[in-house]
Protein backbone atom coordinates (compact mmCIF):
# COMPACT_ATOMS: atom_id res chain seq x y z
CA UNK A 1 0.00 0.00 0.00
CA UNK A 2 1.47 3.14 -1.02
CA UNK A 3 1.23 7.05 1.13
CA UNK A 4 -1.49 8.35 -0.64
CA UNK A 5 -3.37 4.80 -0.28
CA UNK A 6 -2.55 5.00 3.24
CA UNK A 7 -3.88 8.57 3.41
CA UNK A 8 -6.80 8.27 1.62
CA UNK A 9 -7.62 4.98 3.88
CA UNK A 10 -6.87 7.29 7.10
CA UNK A 11 -9.40 10.16 5.99
CA UNK A 12 -11.90 7.29 5.28
CA UNK A 13 -11.33 5.92 9.44
CA UNK A 14 -11.67 9.57 10.17
CA UNK A 15 -15.09 10.58 8.06
CA UNK A 16 -16.41 6.89 9.89
CA UNK A 17 -15.90 8.46 13.10
CA UNK A 18 -16.83 12.45 12.43
CA UNK A 19 -19.24 11.68 10.15
CA UNK A 20 -17.86 14.10 7.02
CA UNK A 21 -14.53 14.60 5.46
CA UNK A 22 -14.47 18.04 5.31
CA UNK A 23 -14.43 17.66 9.21
CA UNK A 24 -11.83 14.11 8.65
CA UNK A 25 -9.72 16.35 7.27
CA UNK A 26 -10.13 18.96 10.31
CA UNK A 27 -9.42 16.47 12.76
CA UNK A 28 -6.19 14.96 10.77
CA UNK A 29 -4.67 18.57 11.15
CA UNK A 30 -5.38 18.39 14.66
CA UNK A 31 -3.69 15.31 15.02
CA UNK A 32 -0.85 16.39 12.75
CA UNK A 33 -0.19 19.05 14.81
CA UNK A 34 -0.25 17.40 18.01
CA UNK A 35 2.41 15.07 16.92
CA UNK A 36 4.43 17.96 15.76
CA UNK A 37 3.89 20.26 19.11
CA UNK A 38 7.33 19.33 20.71
CA UNK A 39 8.72 20.24 17.43
CA UNK A 40 7.56 23.20 17.32
CA UNK A 41 8.24 23.99 20.94
CA UNK A 42 11.46 23.53 20.10
CA UNK A 43 11.54 25.92 17.11
CA UNK A 44 9.89 28.69 19.21
CA UNK A 45 12.21 27.93 21.92
CA UNK A 46 15.27 28.74 19.56
CA UNK A 47 13.62 32.08 18.08
CA UNK A 48 13.06 32.97 21.79
CA UNK A 49 16.94 32.18 22.48
CA UNK A 50 17.60 34.07 19.02
CA UNK A 51 16.13 37.08 20.23
CA UNK A 52 18.12 36.55 23.72
CA UNK A 53 20.85 36.27 22.48
CA UNK A 54 21.19 38.43 19.20
CA UNK A 55 23.19 41.49 20.63
CA UNK A 56 25.60 39.28 21.48
CA UNK A 57 25.86 37.82 18.38
CA UNK A 58 25.47 41.43 16.76
CA UNK A 59 28.72 42.07 18.39
CA UNK A 60 30.25 39.19 17.35
CA UNK A 61 29.05 40.31 14.28
CA UNK A 62 30.78 43.88 14.04
CA UNK A 63 34.01 43.11 15.63
CA UNK A 64 35.00 40.48 13.48
CA UNK A 65 33.17 42.06 9.99
CA UNK A 66 36.50 42.43 8.18
CA UNK A 67 37.23 38.84 8.99
CA UNK A 68 34.28 36.26 7.57
CA UNK A 69 35.75 33.39 8.56
CA UNK A 70 36.96 34.04 11.81
CA UNK A 71 33.49 35.64 12.16
CA UNK A 72 32.06 32.34 11.34
CA UNK A 73 34.54 30.24 14.02
CA UNK A 74 33.57 32.81 16.95
CA UNK A 75 29.61 32.31 15.97
CA UNK A 76 30.15 28.45 16.03
CA UNK A 77 31.49 28.81 19.55
CA UNK A 78 29.41 31.20 20.72
CA UNK A 79 26.41 28.82 19.63
CA UNK A 80 28.14 25.74 21.32
CA UNK A 81 28.43 27.42 24.28
CA UNK A 82 24.89 28.44 24.02
CA UNK A 83 23.99 25.31 22.97
CA UNK A 84 22.32 26.94 20.36
CA UNK A 85 21.33 25.32 17.15
CA UNK A 86 20.49 28.78 14.33
CA UNK A 87 19.03 26.18 12.05
CA UNK A 88 16.68 24.22 14.74
CA UNK A 89 13.52 26.10 13.79
CA UNK A 90 13.49 24.78 10.18
CA UNK A 91 12.60 21.40 11.59
CA UNK A 92 9.43 21.93 11.73
CA UNK A 93 8.88 23.69 8.15
CA UNK A 94 10.51 20.82 6.73
CA UNK A 95 8.82 18.26 8.14
CA UNK A 96 5.37 20.05 7.23
CA UNK A 97 6.16 19.93 3.27
CA UNK A 98 6.03 16.09 2.38
CA UNK A 99 3.10 15.71 4.90
CA UNK A 100 1.44 19.06 2.23
CA UNK A 101 2.57 17.41 -0.76
CA UNK A 102 1.12 13.70 0.68
CA UNK A 103 -2.10 15.02 1.24
CA UNK A 104 -2.30 17.20 -2.21
CA UNK A 105 -1.82 13.49 -3.66
CA UNK A 106 -4.40 12.07 -2.32
CA UNK A 107 -6.98 14.34 -2.74
CA UNK A 108 -5.92 15.31 -6.07
CA UNK A 109 -6.34 11.23 -6.30
CA UNK A 110 -8.67 8.99 -8.43
CA UNK A 111 -9.41 7.01 -5.41
CA UNK A 112 -10.09 9.88 -3.02
CA UNK A 113 -12.05 11.50 -6.24
CA UNK A 114 -14.31 8.42 -6.84
CA UNK A 115 -15.48 7.92 -2.80
CA UNK A 116 -15.30 11.68 -1.51
CA UNK A 117 -14.73 13.88 -4.26
CA UNK A 118 -18.41 15.48 -4.23
CA UNK A 119 -18.49 15.54 -0.77
CA UNK A 120 -19.82 19.28 0.41
CA UNK A 121 -18.04 21.08 3.08
CA UNK A 122 -19.84 24.27 5.11
CA UNK A 123 -19.96 26.68 2.00
CA UNK A 124 -17.58 24.45 0.06
CA UNK A 125 -19.52 22.49 -2.81
CA UNK A 126 -16.62 19.76 -3.46
CA UNK A 127 -13.31 19.24 -1.16
CA UNK A 128 -11.68 18.10 -4.85
CA UNK A 129 -12.36 21.20 -6.43
CA UNK A 130 -9.84 23.98 -7.53
CA UNK A 131 -9.81 27.67 -8.18
CA UNK A 132 -11.22 27.32 -11.69
CA UNK A 133 -12.14 23.51 -13.12
CA UNK A 134 -14.88 22.30 -15.24
CA UNK A 135 -18.27 21.03 -14.08
CA UNK A 136 -18.86 17.57 -14.41
CA UNK A 137 -21.32 15.36 -13.32
CA UNK A 138 -19.74 11.70 -12.63
CA UNK A 139 -21.37 8.17 -13.65
CA UNK A 140 -23.74 9.95 -16.11
CA UNK A 141 -21.83 7.95 -19.46
CA UNK A 142 -20.49 11.60 -20.47
CA UNK A 143 -17.67 13.82 -20.11
CA UNK A 144 -17.95 17.50 -19.85
CA UNK A 145 -14.54 18.13 -21.33
CA UNK A 146 -12.75 21.47 -22.66
CA UNK A 147 -10.23 21.37 -24.91
CA UNK A 148 -6.79 20.21 -22.99
CA UNK A 149 -8.13 17.60 -20.83
CA UNK A 150 -6.19 14.35 -19.41
CA UNK A 151 -7.67 11.14 -18.59
CA UNK A 152 -6.05 8.49 -15.92
CA UNK A 153 -7.48 4.82 -14.89
CA UNK A 154 -8.30 3.52 -12.13
CA UNK A 155 -5.83 1.17 -10.03
CA UNK A 156 -7.89 -1.79 -10.77
CA UNK A 157 -10.13 -3.40 -13.27
CA UNK A 158 -13.15 -5.86 -14.25
CA UNK A 159 -11.79 -8.32 -16.73
CA UNK A 160 -13.91 -10.82 -18.76
CA UNK A 161 -12.65 -13.77 -19.61
CA UNK A 162 -14.67 -16.93 -21.93
CA UNK A 163 -14.98 -18.62 -18.86
CA UNK A 164 -14.15 -16.62 -15.93
CA UNK A 165 -14.83 -12.88 -14.67
CA UNK A 166 -11.68 -11.11 -13.20
CA UNK A 167 -12.37 -8.85 -10.56
CA UNK A 168 -9.95 -6.08 -8.86
CA UNK A 169 -7.09 -7.02 -11.76
CA UNK A 170 -4.14 -4.32 -10.89
CA UNK A 171 -2.99 -1.44 -13.85
CA UNK A 172 0.35 -0.89 -14.36
CA UNK A 173 0.89 2.79 -13.92
CA UNK A 174 -2.57 4.06 -14.38
CA UNK A 175 -2.00 7.70 -14.82
CA UNK A 176 -0.10 6.58 -18.64
CA UNK A 177 -2.03 3.74 -19.10
CA UNK A 178 -4.65 5.30 -21.04
CA UNK A 179 -3.94 7.15 -24.64
CA UNK A 180 -6.43 9.65 -26.85
CA UNK A 181 -6.67 8.28 -30.20
CA UNK A 182 -6.98 10.85 -33.08
CA UNK A 183 -7.90 14.84 -32.42
CA UNK A 184 -9.61 15.32 -29.16
CA UNK A 185 -12.23 17.31 -29.95
CA UNK A 186 -14.88 18.57 -26.75
CA UNK A 187 -18.42 17.73 -27.78
CA UNK A 188 -17.48 14.64 -30.06
CA UNK A 189 -17.04 11.02 -28.72
CA UNK A 190 -13.27 10.81 -27.22
CA UNK A 191 -11.44 7.69 -28.32
CA UNK A 192 -9.40 6.07 -25.69
CA UNK A 193 -7.02 2.93 -25.89
CA UNK A 194 -4.84 0.80 -23.66
CA UNK A 195 -1.99 -1.66 -24.08
CA UNK A 196 -2.94 -4.97 -22.83
CA UNK A 197 0.24 -5.19 -20.82
CA UNK A 198 -0.95 -2.34 -18.77
CA UNK A 199 -2.99 -5.27 -17.46
CA UNK A 200 -1.05 -7.20 -14.52
CA UNK A 201 -2.23 -10.53 -16.52
CA UNK A 202 0.06 -13.99 -17.40
CA UNK A 203 0.41 -13.95 -21.14
CA UNK A 204 -2.59 -16.44 -21.64
CA UNK A 205 -4.80 -15.17 -19.88
CA UNK A 206 -4.29 -11.48 -21.76
CA UNK A 207 -4.51 -13.36 -25.09
CA UNK A 208 -8.54 -14.14 -24.02
CA UNK A 209 -9.82 -10.95 -22.88
CA UNK A 210 -12.81 -10.05 -24.04
CA UNK A 211 -13.50 -6.74 -22.79
CA UNK A 212 -12.75 -4.68 -19.32
CA UNK A 213 -14.78 -2.46 -17.64
CA UNK A 214 -12.54 0.14 -15.80
CA UNK A 215 -12.75 3.72 -14.09
CA UNK A 216 -11.85 6.53 -16.44
CA UNK A 217 -11.29 9.87 -14.64
CA UNK A 218 -10.85 13.46 -16.46
CA UNK A 219 -8.12 15.07 -14.69
CA UNK A 220 -8.80 18.19 -15.01
CA UNK A 221 -12.50 18.74 -13.67
CA UNK A 222 -12.31 15.24 -11.60
CA UNK A 223 -15.40 13.40 -13.39
CA UNK A 224 -15.26 9.53 -12.93
CA UNK A 225 -17.05 7.31 -15.92
CA UNK A 226 -17.13 3.57 -15.96
CA UNK A 227 -15.61 2.73 -19.03
CA UNK A 228 -16.18 -0.57 -21.00
CA UNK A 229 -13.00 -1.29 -23.39
CA UNK A 230 -12.93 -3.76 -26.11
CA UNK A 231 -10.39 -6.20 -27.42
CA UNK A 232 -9.19 -5.19 -30.65
CA UNK A 233 -5.86 -6.94 -31.27
CA UNK A 234 -3.06 -6.00 -28.71
CA UNK A 235 -5.18 -3.09 -27.36
CA UNK A 236 -8.29 -2.13 -25.79
CA UNK A 237 -10.53 0.77 -27.22
CA UNK A 238 -13.28 2.62 -25.60
CA UNK A 239 -15.48 5.54 -27.70
CA UNK A 240 -16.76 7.69 -24.73
CA UNK A 241 -19.15 10.90 -25.64
CA UNK A 242 -18.37 14.20 -24.16
CA UNK A 243 -19.89 17.85 -24.03
CA UNK A 244 -18.09 21.00 -24.15
CA UNK A 245 -17.85 22.57 -20.77
CA UNK A 246 -16.41 26.29 -19.86
CA UNK A 247 -14.17 25.92 -16.95
CA UNK A 248 -15.83 27.90 -14.04
CA UNK A 249 -14.46 30.18 -11.18
CA UNK A 250 -15.13 28.92 -8.01
CA UNK A 251 -15.82 31.70 -5.30
CA UNK A 252 -15.63 29.32 -2.46
CA UNK A 253 -12.20 28.16 -3.23
CA UNK A 254 -11.23 32.19 -3.97
CA UNK A 255 -12.89 32.79 0.02
CA UNK A 256 -10.82 29.85 1.54
CA UNK A 257 -7.88 30.90 -0.35
CA UNK A 258 -8.37 34.72 1.31
CA UNK A 259 -8.51 32.69 4.65
CA UNK A 260 -5.27 31.06 4.24
CA UNK A 261 -3.89 34.55 3.34
CA UNK A 262 -5.14 36.29 6.60
CA UNK A 263 -4.32 33.43 8.80
CA UNK A 264 -1.26 33.17 7.57
CA UNK A 265 -0.62 36.90 8.21
CA UNK A 266 -2.09 36.61 11.71
CA UNK A 267 0.26 34.06 12.65
CA UNK A 268 3.33 35.83 11.28
CA UNK A 269 2.53 38.70 13.02
CA UNK A 270 1.75 36.79 16.33
CA UNK A 271 4.82 35.23 15.75
CA UNK A 272 6.53 38.33 15.46
CA UNK A 273 4.88 39.59 18.44
CA UNK A 274 5.66 37.30 20.46
CA UNK A 275 9.18 36.88 20.02
CA UNK A 276 10.20 40.80 20.41
CA UNK A 277 13.06 41.52 22.99
CA UNK A 278 11.75 42.94 25.97
CA UNK A 279 14.00 45.79 25.32
CA UNK A 280 12.65 46.81 22.31
CA UNK A 281 16.42 45.87 20.79
CA UNK A 282 15.69 44.89 17.52
CA UNK A 283 18.33 44.79 14.54
CA UNK A 284 17.03 47.39 12.14
CA UNK A 285 18.06 45.10 9.05
CA UNK A 286 16.41 41.82 10.87
CA UNK A 287 12.74 43.96 11.46
CA UNK A 288 12.75 45.12 7.89
CA UNK A 289 13.41 41.64 6.74
CA UNK A 290 10.60 40.08 8.98
CA UNK A 291 7.90 42.62 7.61
CA UNK A 292 9.00 42.49 3.95
CA UNK A 293 8.29 38.78 4.77
CA UNK A 294 5.24 38.78 6.56
CA UNK A 295 3.84 40.93 3.71
CA UNK A 296 4.72 39.68 0.53
CA UNK A 297 4.45 35.97 1.94
CA UNK A 298 0.70 35.90 1.59
CA UNK A 299 0.90 37.69 -1.56
CA UNK A 300 3.07 35.15 -3.09
CA UNK A 301 1.27 32.16 -1.75
CA UNK A 302 -1.47 33.24 -2.92
CA UNK A 303 -0.05 33.71 -6.25
CA UNK A 304 1.21 30.47 -6.15
CA UNK A 305 -2.35 28.86 -5.72
CA UNK A 306 -3.95 30.85 -8.27
CA UNK A 307 -1.40 29.47 -10.94
CA UNK A 308 -1.26 26.11 -9.35
CA UNK A 309 -5.04 24.12 -8.97
CA UNK A 310 -5.15 22.99 -5.54
CA UNK A 311 -7.62 21.40 -4.50
CA UNK A 312 -10.16 22.74 -1.20
CA UNK A 313 -9.22 20.07 0.80
CA UNK A 314 -5.79 21.12 0.91
CA UNK A 315 -6.61 24.59 1.62
CA UNK A 316 -8.83 23.44 4.27
CA UNK A 317 -5.86 21.74 6.52
CA UNK A 318 -4.00 25.13 5.63
CA UNK A 319 -6.08 27.48 6.93
CA UNK A 320 -7.24 25.04 10.05
CA UNK A 321 -3.17 24.25 10.38
CA UNK A 322 -2.76 28.40 10.54
CA UNK A 323 -5.60 28.71 13.50
CA UNK A 324 -4.02 26.09 15.23
CA UNK A 325 -0.01 27.66 14.98
CA UNK A 326 -1.26 31.41 15.88
CA UNK A 327 -2.92 29.15 19.30
CA UNK A 328 0.29 27.18 19.58
CA UNK A 329 2.43 30.47 19.36
CA UNK A 330 0.59 32.05 22.21
CA UNK A 331 0.52 29.26 25.33
CA UNK A 332 3.95 28.29 24.58
CA UNK A 333 5.75 31.43 24.48
CA UNK A 334 3.64 32.52 27.54
CA UNK A 335 4.89 29.30 28.84
CA UNK A 336 8.27 30.09 27.86
CA UNK A 337 8.43 33.76 29.03
CA UNK A 338 7.05 32.15 32.36
CA UNK A 339 10.32 29.65 32.79
CA UNK A 340 12.98 32.57 31.94
CA UNK A 341 11.21 34.46 34.48
CA UNK A 342 11.60 31.47 37.24
CA UNK A 343 15.33 30.82 35.88
CA UNK A 344 16.28 33.77 35.26
CA UNK A 345 17.08 33.61 31.97
CA UNK A 346 14.80 37.05 30.54
CA UNK A 347 16.59 38.75 27.98
CA UNK A 348 17.49 42.02 27.72
CA UNK A 349 19.36 42.24 31.13
CA UNK A 350 23.23 40.80 31.58
CA UNK A 351 23.85 39.39 28.27
CA UNK A 352 22.31 42.73 26.63
CA UNK A 353 24.36 44.87 28.64
CA UNK A 354 27.76 42.66 28.43
CA UNK A 355 26.99 43.03 24.40
CA UNK A 356 27.08 46.86 24.70
CA UNK A 357 30.51 46.56 26.75
CA UNK A 358 31.58 44.96 23.28
CA UNK A 359 30.45 47.47 21.07
CA UNK A 360 31.06 50.13 23.59
CA UNK A 361 35.14 48.92 23.25
CA UNK A 362 35.28 48.68 19.56
CA UNK A 363 34.29 52.35 19.24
Amino acid sequence: MDFTTLTIELLKGLAHIVGNYGFAIILLTVIIRLAMWPLNVSQQRSMKMMQTLQPKIKAIQDRYKSNPQMMQQKLMEFYKEHKFNPMGGCLPLLIQLPIFILLYSALMSPQFIQIAGDTSFGFLSRLDTTLRATAGRSYDGTFGVSQGDTFTLGKVAKVYLPNEVLENVKVKNPTKAVEIQGEFKPGESVDLKIDLDHLDLKFAQLNEIEKAEIAVTDMTNKEIENVTFEKQGNILIASVPTTASARAFHWDVFLLIALFAITMFASQKVMMAMNKPKDGAVDPTQEAIQKSMGTFMPIMIIGTFVIIPIPAGVLLYLVTSNIIQIVQTVLVNKQIDIEHARTGMLASDSDIKDARKIENKEN
